[in-house]
């Protein structure tokens, strides 16, 4: 029964699709720094709205901070997997040509039973994918955790799911110390954030807008250090 709730969810999350960011904005001044965010749910803003997601709110405080930043482009779908990063994302990186990006991606390849060697294989190939872009100008965000989640039972038992989301976080976390990228752990900061019933969205599985206020504010120092 929990495998015929898992594969069900599964279905409903591939066939959501929030409103990525698909044309390329152009910003005015040359000299702005072009970037795209490269992810899933967690990066378009599923539970909220695409201006309430982190990549919107991080833009708008780096341009309160006088850096010249803009949102390119934000290809992220609810759903999306490590394949389709590769497959969807990357062409539209590439035409946007990025100066810098972030990633928070891999949820949903656990979620659809992608296996650990799988993963670190399709991890890499989208590392290499980006650099090529925008070379060191690439950070990394860990999955955060769902386990605790009101919609965390169609996974399976919670204690489980935490625990193989922590060893695909290794797998991010040893790839991008191995080409010296910066990384931000979401994962604590999520769990700490889960107890709080205004901080989980209505279809208790997403965060809510203030929950993705509060991993802006996880995310912007790290970003704003590396950008000036």
């Amino acid at each position: 029964m929990q495998m015929k709730k898992k594969i069900l969810l599964t279905i409903i999350l591939l066939l959501l699709t929030a409103c990525s960011q698909k044309n390329i904005m152009e910003p005015t001044d040359p000299n702005t720094i072009r970037y795209v965010a490269i992810g899933d749910s967690y990066s378009i803003g599923e539970g909220a709205s695409q201006q309430e997601s982190w990549p919107s709110l991080l833009t708008k405080h780096l341009q309160q901070e006088n850096i010249k930043i803009e949102l390119v482009a934000n290809p992220s779908v609810t759903g999306w997997t490590t394949q389709d990063a590769l497959d969807k994302e990357i062409p539209l990186l590439k035409e946007a040509n990025a100066d810098f990006a972030t990633l928070l991606i891999g949820v949903n390849d656990y979620v659809q039973g992608v296996d650990e060697t799988t993963f670190n294989q399709q991890f890499q190939l989208l590392l290499d994918e980006i650099q090529k872009e925008v070379n060191q100008n690439l950070v990394i965000v860990t999955i955060p955790d769902f386990s605790q989640l009101p919609a965390a039972k169609y996974f399976g038992d919670p204690k489980n799911i935490a625990q193989e989301l922590r060893r695909f976080n290794e797998i991010i976390t040893k790839q991008a110390k191995e080409r010296n990228l910066s990384v931000i752990h979401l994962f604590e900061l999520s769990q700490e954030l889960n107890k709080k019933p205004e901080m989980v969205a209505n279809d208790g599985l997403h965060p809510s807008a203030e929950a993705y206020a509060k991993w802006e504010e996880l995310i912007y120092p790290i970003i704003q250090k590396k950008l000036l």
